[in-house]
């Protein structure tokens, strides 16, 4: 654990940089899926839709092949040798159990949910540091937006 004398000394040395200059790893880019309905054709564009929709940090509405729909957060995916064999497995916006839903029962998916992880990256967090810092805030904290 770094001491205050330490701290200070880190702040001093960054403040000789220019943020924007400093070696930043890029980030993966984020597509924008919030309303988007993809085509589930072929199995490969079944298993592209339900990868990004594991990604995807809002819910989605799934519509099984007898109709019913059901809406949630899709929290994880367990891929096998067939659509047969790959779940997904989804916390329905209205309950609290886990769902285990099979790739083939699955007929459509819709990205209906807020992404709440949209333009919520390392960058914009530095960027709203600095910009505090530069104000003259003392004790800069960046609280996390409220979740609706």
């Amino acid at each position: 654990m770094a001491t205050d004398q330490q701290e200070q000394l880190k702040l001093e040395q960054l403040h000789q940089y220019n943020p924007d200059d400093l070696e930043v790893a890029a980030g993966r880019e984020r597509e924008n899926l919030e309303g988007w309905i993809p085509s589930l054709a072929t199995p490969a564009e079944i298993n592209e839709a339900l990868e990004k929709a594991f990604d995807y940090r809002g819910d989605v509405t799934l519509t099984r092949k007898d109709g019913t729909e059901l809406q949630g957060y899709l929290f994880d995916r367990r891929t096998g040798a067939t659509l047969a064999d790959s779940v997904v497995r989804i916390i329905p916006s209205n309950a609290k159990t886990k769902l285990s839903i099979p790739y083939d029962d699955i007929a459509a998916i819709a990205f209906t949910g807020r992404d709440t992880a949209a333009g919520k990256t390392f960058e914009a967090w530095v960027k709203k540091y600095w910009e505090k810092k530069v104000a003259g805030e003392l004790n800069i904290q960046i609280e996390p937006e409220k979740l609706d």
